[in-house]
């Protein structure tokens, strides 16, 4: 496993672990230089986005990688992590329909979440 499979697996299945939903991870690194995947999930309540949200960085925290910037964790409507070359976005399930990054990134390629949460 790479590290950057790694890494996509400790955000996903902390994701996971916390029930978030529809969770998407889109490879841009063909579309864009601001970051190679995104990793997109849904919370049903401002405190779920925001578990969600603190399970990724406790996680990755604990894995020994670096948040570089974290945005919107105050509301939690929307919760962006930036770890580089992975971006998460962490929507409440109404911003996430509204701002529709799927729809906006859709000539990315999609991998698998279930490979990544079965991956040790």
């Amino acid at each position: 496993m790479t590290d950057l499979d790694k890494r996509l697996s400790i955000i996903v299945k902390a994701c996971d672990d916390k029930r978030a939903f529809n969770i998407k991870v889109l490879n841009i690194s063909k579309l864009s230089s601001i970051g190679d995947y995104f990793v997109i999930a849904s919370g049903n309540s401002a405190v779920q986005v925001s578990a969600i949200a603190d399970a990724v960085e406790e996680k990755m925290a604990k894995a020994g990688f670096i948040l570089i910037q974290k945005e919107g964790h105050n509301s939690s409507t929307w919760v962006l992590l930036d770890y580089g070359d992975i971006i998460v976005h962490i929507f409440k399930k109404e911003d996430r329909d509204f701002y529709n990054l799927e729809r906006l990134w859709s000539d990315s390629d999609e991998l698998d979440v279930n490979l990544l949460i079965s991956q040790e």
